[in-house]
């Protein structure tokens, strides 16, 4: 329920991606928003408003009345926390860029400008109109306003509509307020692969969720996000493949050694041991003894590499069942917070988790979207 509390006003333009206009409202709903439609005079051809107030349990506004319905929401002092303009046509950007307010979309955009609220701008017309010049240069010149964009995919010769998971992200950025604007963030995530022979690997059963959430969450808040991992690709955050301990850890000293991040976050299940690697396929039924050989620790290396950034914070994860001890001995050597987990949790969608630092330790239990928010909460 990340927009818990928030009243977003989505404005709706003619562009054939207003049908998926209906979806994206609900969506926005059961992350715990308001929503408030108003339309341009071609969206109302494209969704009837009928469908759009359903969409939103209230009225879509398709005009400006004595009601001033663009201040009492946008102006200064108004009750909305962000304008959403979802789908935008080229003739809208640009349009906002110049200043032109003729349709109620527009003119609540200007308002919101002039006040300084939080815009997000989502983009949607044939690639061709995307990349007139006029265009590409009225997104510039918002951006240099503040103003963000969930920015469009390009396929079959159009500029889509970016997904709602996409545009809901990006709503809950502008909306966070971002405290970690300008920092840089590096997680580690999931499980390592350590080859056994040709065809097998030594593994766990970390799924990755958790270093998902704790990007996803870094991403609200502001961040620009680098996650290592080698599960299946974040959208809007910069995504590092690895494999095994080996291609993990040359990643993250690449990129600590070329500019140390402002947070690093250790989730990952990286490997301790790996085994001693077997040429060819070991032969089905027959007993084989398998040699552990231990591996250097990514966390030992990245406390040396600190001092190129003395405020940055190292967030470690300990599994075990009793290791509060141990992870206070690692808060003594430099690591900001240790988070202790138990096996059980590893794979599943929720946890229990003790966050432990110089302050004292602080429990954390649930979905491990809310246990992301509740670390979060804890390094800030």
């Amino acid at each position: 329920m990340t927009l818990k509390g928030k009243t977003v006003i989505l404005g709706i333009t003619g562009s054939i991606a207003a049908v998926e206009d209906i979806k994206l409202a609900r969506a926005l709903r059961r992350r715990g928003a308001e929503v408030r439609a108003v339309m341009s005079r071609a969206a109302c051809g494209i969704v009837h408003p009928d469908a759009v107030t359903y969409a939103c349990d209230y009225p879509a506004i398709t005009e400006i009345t004595g009601l001033i319905e663009h201040v009492k929401y946008c102006g200064i002092g108004g009750s909305a926390d962000l304008l959403l303009i979802a789908p935008a046509t080229a003739n809208t950007i640009c349009k906002i860029a110049g200043g032109i307010d003729d349709t109620p979309v527009t003119t609540f955009a200007t308002t919101a400008i002039g006040r300084g609220m939080p815009v997000v701008i989502v983009p949607a017309m044939h690639e061709s109109m995307y990349r007139h010049p006029a265009v590409k240069d009225s997104i510039e010149k918002l951006k240099s306003w503040g103003i963000s964009f969930a920015e469009p995919k390009l396929e079959e010769n159009k500029a889509k509509q970016a997904s709602n998971e996409d545009i809901i992200l990006e709503a809950e950025r502008a909306c966070s307020g971002m405290p970690l604007a300008g920092k840089r963030v590096l997680v580690t995530s999931g499980a390592c692969a350590e080859p056994l022979d040709d065809v097998r690997v030594l593994t766990t059963g970390a799924s990755g969720a958790m270093g998902r959430e704790i990007a996803l969450e870094a991403y609200r808040l502001g961040a620009e996000v680098t996650i290592a991992h080698k599960n299946a690709e974040i959208p809007l955050i910069n995504n590092i493949k690895t494999t095994d301990s080996d291609s993990m850890r040359e990643a993250v000293i690449d990129y600590a050694e070329d500019e140390f991040p402002d947070y690093y976050i250790s989730a990952a299940a990286i490997s301790d041991f790996a085994p001693e690697i077997y040429g060819g396929k070991i032969p089905s039924g027959e007993g084989v003894t398998v040699k552990l050989l231990p591996k250097p620790k990514i966390l030992d290396k990245m406390l040396k590499l600190k001092g190129r950034n003395p405020d940055a914070k190292i967030i470690a994860f300990k599994l075990g069942s009793d290791e509060e001890e141990k992870a206070k001995e690692m808060v003594k050597k430099g690591v900001f917070m240790v988070a202790v987990n138990t096996p059980d949790v590893m794979g599943s969608a929720s946890g229990r988790y003790r966050f432990v630092t110089e302050d004292g330790i602080t429990d954390a239990e649930g979905p491990k979207e809310e246990i992301a928010k509740e670390l979060w909460k804890a390094v800030l």
